[in-house]
């Protein structure tokens, strides 16, 4: 038998099982000592816990190797038995509609979008106003001032937009002499204002403008923007008025940045007009009647322009309105939407994004669908715009009667439903022009990239006040 020194002291070694027998067996010969070394090292090596670590993960990989190749295996004969079944071409339609929905898009990265070139003149001192321009449709517009419906004359509630019915509401399509409902409504004499109020000095001050441009901060949603001044001419800052509509929250967080107006009430070419008492909870629709409202907020312009306050205009706006409205016959231009042109899709995105209450966008959406509003067909010749969806952050305006109808029509659409303007420019342009065939309304609509050659985007300061319930 092999020996082993133990405290100096040589003991015989003990072996059991086979694998002893068969050293007892070997151990007179003179490798005997040398195997039996050998097989004590054996089974220490495989009792070590890194070998059993190690043994588990190959187990574990060959595990997953086989199973994947025969689940393949098996998706692949499962699809090929689903191919072959003899469904109705209405099923396979439903199946490969679910299975586009389910599936990711093909890129998270947003699309790059970039300015393009707008042959504008070459300075404000080559421009005139053609003397035949304003050959336009003409008709007297008036407006509602005071809510006369008796059927409201118990309301607890004045409204800015006032009560229009709808059978007001369809004649007001027409372009003819008429008195419409277009805001400002004044609320009951025992009932507070409707809101929108302006200082005299302020509505003095608006009423001597001749050009226009305006934009407006409700809620501290944005930073202010100075347009660019060296590129606006000296004849636009002696003759063109630069209006900025706030409130008064964010007059107070704009002085707080160091934009505090001067004595004359002026941050660089802004003018700041203060809003007391908005018409609306929500900001976006209180910020709606500037925007649409310039003809009645500046009574005696013939022009005006409206820029969004998450831009900086970077343009002089005499040679806008010479482009985009003298050179291309137009009393109204916008551009159209940088990505989508179907009001379907456009309903689509605000649910996605959760622009405003799901509920009262498909009423709204219904209702124009009822009255002819149908999907943009891009390869029909006889399609009226370039586009059913507007890029509104900027829009440039003659005060003509058509121009000005068509704006209290949208304002009243955005008034008596949601405040995405977006999905009712194209059935108000579209309802307007079907109803006065024998009277055009000029409207330019501009590519979007011509619209980010002469401003500056940016993002909002903050996400605005949510849509209501």
């Amino acid at each position: 038998m092999a020996l082993y020194k133990y405290n100096g002291e040589w003991l015989q070694e003990r072996r059991v099982g086979i694998v002893g027998a068969i050293l007892n067996w070997v151990a007179p010969t003179k490798h005997a000592f040398r195997i039996a070394r050998r097989g004590r090292r054996f089974p220490r090596y495989f009792l070590k816990p890194r070998f059993f670590s190690w043994l588990l993960l190959l187990l574990a990989a060959l595990f997953l190797f086989f199973f994947a190749i025969f689940g393949l295996k098996l998706l692949s004969n499962g699809n090929e038995e689903e191919n072959n079944l003899p469904l109705s071409q209405e099923v396979h339609q439903e199946i490969s509609s679910h299975d586009a929905a389910l599936s990711p898009p093909k890129s998270k990265r947003r699309k790059q979008h970039f300015p393009c070139e707008v042959g504008l003149a070459a300075a404000v001192d080559n421009i005139l106003e053609p003397k035949s321009y304003m050959n336009f449709t003409q008709f007297s517009l008036e407006y509602v001032e005071r809510e006369a419906n008796p059927l409201h004359t118990n309301s607890l509630e004045s409204r800015f937009g006032g009560y229009q019915t709808l059978e007001e509401r369809e004649k007001s399509f027409f372009a003819r002499n008429q008195t419409i409902h277009c805001g400002f409504v004044k609320g009951l004499p025992r009932l507070s204002s409707t809101g929108f109020e302006l200082s005299e000095n302020d509505k003095a001050y608006m009423n001597t403008c001749w050009v226009a441009v305006s934009s407006c901060i409700f809620g501290s949603s944005d930073f202010l923007r100075r347009p660019t001044s060296r590129l606006i001419s000296e004849f636009s800052k002696k003759n063109v008025c630069f209006v900025m509509f706030v409130d008064e929250q964010t007059l107070s967080k704009l002085s707080s940045e160091g934009h505090t107006p001067d004595e004359k009430g002026y941050v660089g070419l802004w003018k700041i007009v203060v809003v007391k008492n908005l018409p609306y909870f929500d900001m976006r629709k209180s910020g709606k009647v500037p925007k649409f409202l310039s003809h009645r907020l500046f009574p005696s312009s013939r022009y005006s322009l409206w820029i969004d306050s998450k831009m900086r205009l970077n343009t002089d706006p005499m040679l806008i309105i010479e482009f985009f409205l003298w050179r291309m016959r137009a009393e109204y231009a916008i551009s159209n939407h940088y990505d989508r042109h179907c009001v379907w899709e456009e309903v689509l995105q605000n649910k996605r994004l959760n622009k405003y209450n799901h509920t009262a966008i498909d009423d709204q959406f219904i209702f124009y669908q009822s009255d002819g509003l149908r999907k943009f067909d891009h390869s029909d010749p006889n399609t009226p715009l370039p586009s059913y969806v507007p890029e509104g952050s900027f829009i440039i305006r003659a005060h003509t009667p058509m121009s000005n109808l068509f704006s209290c029509l949208w304002f009243n659409e955005v008034d008596r439903f949601t405040s995405r303007d977006q999905l009712s420019f194209a059935y108000t342009y579209l309802k307007l022009s079907r109803m006065n065939p024998d009277r055009p309304f000029h409207l330019n609509m501009f590519k979007d990239c011509q619209r980010r050659a002469l401003t500056k985007l940016f993002r909002h300061r903050m996400v605005q006040s949510p849509p209501p319930p």
